[in-house]
């Protein structure tokens, strides 16, 4: 049995222009120490999948089950939840800033986080413990910069703060929230190598939510790919990456900007992901899509199995034949898909 498995989850908002679908039908898996990377555009549900789960969706309506450990979290209340955010499930969110409080110092948010679960560790043993974290995040001077201000760090600095922070009671799970987002290209590849080190030491389970499927390349094992609210594809990350069956995925990979010479132009998405309050029929994705049939137009694809890999699945009706598939690609587009790299 996987750490956390989510299955069937729907979140919606009732609003003044009607009910938005932030979620719809969403499942997966994140088996200990593996890394799950969802991806998809703003607006995609990622971010409200794993919000929903750590109970952070006040006044949603909510179905389905997130089963951790045999527990479900959607029935849980309040302060059992409390018990299991920080203790079992860390988070890590998008914008450090927002999530450390600037009238305190960066240790004492760590210490209070520590003792917020151990009661029996002292003040002067959470902040040594807090130290250590600073170090092993990598900020220098730890045992000085435990008494600085969240604004006295850099953005970088201060996302590594919340990794110490969300990593100081061992977790068995990490949620990243579009942890780089903020940060320029050098700094985001040293969070990430932090998040991987400590994953490493650890065993922790990290699911990452980004936009960039860069990002993923460095750190997932597999990849769900989220378009309005739903799940369009999910494969290990080679299979994403070579092997790619969706038309979504393949112009997530496509608009990568490419370098030697591989591709001349960027080939975005063209148009807007639909609104959630009015979804169109059929396929969500079928108005951007340059594969579109009559059928994308008024029947769901369901998520199905690709090829004979039980585990790479795909809601499209392109054919699931990846030969067939590549022969339609070579039509539309004019060149094959990947070649599948060497394992």
């Amino acid at each position: 049995m996987a750490l956390l498995e989510v299955d069937d989850l729907h979140v919606s908002f009732r609003t003044s222009d009607g009910i938005v679908q932030a979620v719809r039908g969403v499942s997966f898996h994140v088996d200990a120490g593996q890394t799950l990377g969802i991806v998809g555009e703003s607006g995609s549900g990622k971010s409200v999948s794993t919000q929903t789960i750590m109970g952070l969706t006040r006044g949603a309506r909510i179905s389905g089950q997130a089963m951790f450990e045999g527990r479900d979290l959607l029935t849980l209340g309040q302060g059992e939840m409390r018990k299991i955010r920080g203790a079992e499930i860390g988070m890590i969110f998008q914008d450090p800033l927002s999530s450390l409080h600037p009238y305190y110092k960066v240790g004492w948010q760590i210490v209070e986080m520590i003792r917020q679960h151990d009661h029996d560790m002292s003040k002067a043993q959470a902040k040594a413990r807090a130290v250590e974290l600073l170090n092993l995040v990598g900020i220098p001077q730890a045992d000085r910069r435990v008494d600085d201000y969240p604004h006295q760090f850099s953005g970088g600095m201060r996302q590594r703060a919340m990794i110490a922070m969300a990593m100081s009671l061992n977790p068995k799970l990490l949620i990243a929230d579009e942890p780089t987002t903020a940060l320029d290209v050098t700094v985001q590849a040293q969070v990430l190598a932090v998040i991987k080190t400590l994953q490493e030491e650890f065993g922790t389970a990290v699911i990452l939510i980004t936009h960039d499927l860069g990002v993923v390349a460095d750190v997932a094992d597999n990849v769900q790919v989220m378009y309005a609210g739903a799940v369009m594809e999910k494969a290990d990350l080679r299979t994403t990456f070579f092997a790619h069956h969706h038309p979504y995925t393949e112009g997530l990979l496509q608009s990568l900007p490419a370098y030697g010479g591989e591709r001349e132009r960027l080939r975005p998405i063209h148009g807007q992901p639909p609104s959630l309050i009015n979804l169109p029929p059929g396929c969500p994705f079928a108005p951007r899509c340059a594969y579109v049939m009559d059928r994308c137009r008024t029947e769901v694809p369901p998520l199905a199995t690709v090829g004979t890999d039980a585990t790479h699945l795909s809601a499209c009706w392109l054919p699931h034949d990846m030969a067939a598939r590549n022969e339609l690609r070579l039509k539309v587009v004019g060149e094959p898909l990947p070649a599948q790299a060497e394992a």
